[in-house]
């Protein structure tokens, strides 16, 4: 009986241990704006953390997103359905406390076409005061690459009363703010992260996008850095040292303001990112973009190519 009781003992203190291992088995949330697949891989059921998906194209969540991932739609869910404008506060707050999202936890946004909206949504959780919010390096692509696990089931959360405790427009430029650079009037960088024919003025679009501007070309004094230069082959952020020597070589060295700007601010959140979260540099994304500064009355224009209302 004796020895049946130490037996019973010694399994009660492995059981006991090995629960303790099970819950500290979790890796602590990395420092720093970026998670790496591996890590993301490994924490996928971390309590910590709620993976949310920003992806552009129809049906891509749908098909098969990263288990446990929560679907934010960037039309619908984070610009309003009304005005041209980010989504409110009021409705924010709704989106979070439905996706179970608390506010002490962390928010790690990925999705498709390279991080261009998922880096929009970060911007717009910096916006309302989300203290702990970064991206999946590499995104939807390199998830899927990896061969990394897909779920199609919806998963369901218990909501949350999310509330924003502060917001910010400081990393937010307006039309106003981008024409007093142009005019001499304010000391900034404008940055143009679109592709050189866009910022000449050869083309008003990307190939295959509508054009949404009557007028070609670009902000005045802005210079030009394509978005795709600031990422490795698989998708990932250029290291800390890659990105400083990258943009230090058109002028943009952190010492003044930047404002990041491309056609309707999506691509330009995704340099924002890599300005102000990587670098740390003081940035603002100007979320009008050329669709609103190119069919602005009254603004200056360097239109090198000299294609004008849409004539070829």
């Amino acid at each position: 009986m004796k020895r049946l009781l130490v037996g019973a003992n010694t399994l009660l203190k492995a059981a006991i241990a090995f629960g303790a291992l099970a819950i500290g088995a979790f890796a602590a949330v990395p420092e720093g704006p970026l998670v790496t697949t591996d890590w993301l891989a490994a924490n996928l059921k971390s309590g910590e953390i709620r993976i949310i998906e920003v992806s552009v194209n129809p049906g891509v969540y749908e098909r098969g997103h990263i288990p446990g991932a929560v679907n934010f739609s960037w039309h619908s869910d984070l610009n309003d359905k009304v005005n041209r404008d980010i989504v409110s506060r009021a409705d924010f707050e709704k989106l979070l406390s439905k996706a179970g999202v608390s506010n002490g936890a962390t928010a790690i946004l990925y999705g498709d076409t390279n991080n261009w909206f998922a880096a929009w949504g970060a911007w717009v959780f910096d916006i309302y005061g989300v203290k702990s919010v970064k991206l999946l390096d590499g995104g939807r692509v390199k998830w899927e690459k990896e061969n990394r696990p897909l779920d199609n089931r919806v998963p369901e959360y218990k909501a949350t009363n999310f509330k924003v405790s502060a917001t910010t427009d400081a990393i937010r430029a307006r039309l106003a703010d981008v024409v007093s650079v142009a005019k001499g009037e304010s000391k900034a960088k404008l940055l143009d992260i679109r592709s050189p024919d866009e910022y000449a003025g050869k083309v008003f679009a990307p190939a295959g996008i509508q054009e949404l501007s009557i007028r070609a070309g670009h902000v005045p004094s802005a210079v030009n850095v394509p978005w795709g230069r600031a990422v490795n082959e698989d998708g990932t952020f250029k290291s800390k040292a890659e990105l400083k020597e990258l943009y230090a070589s058109v002028g943009v060295d952190g010492k003044l303001p930047v404002i990041a700007y491309c056609r309707i601010g999506e691509r330009s959140s995704h340099t924002w990112f890599a300005l102000a979260k990587i670098l740390g540099f003081q940035a603002k994304n100007y979320d009008g973009s050329w669709t609103e500064y190119g069919n602005s009355v009254g603004v200056p224009i360097d239109n090198p190519a000299g294609t004008i209302w849409a004539a070829k």
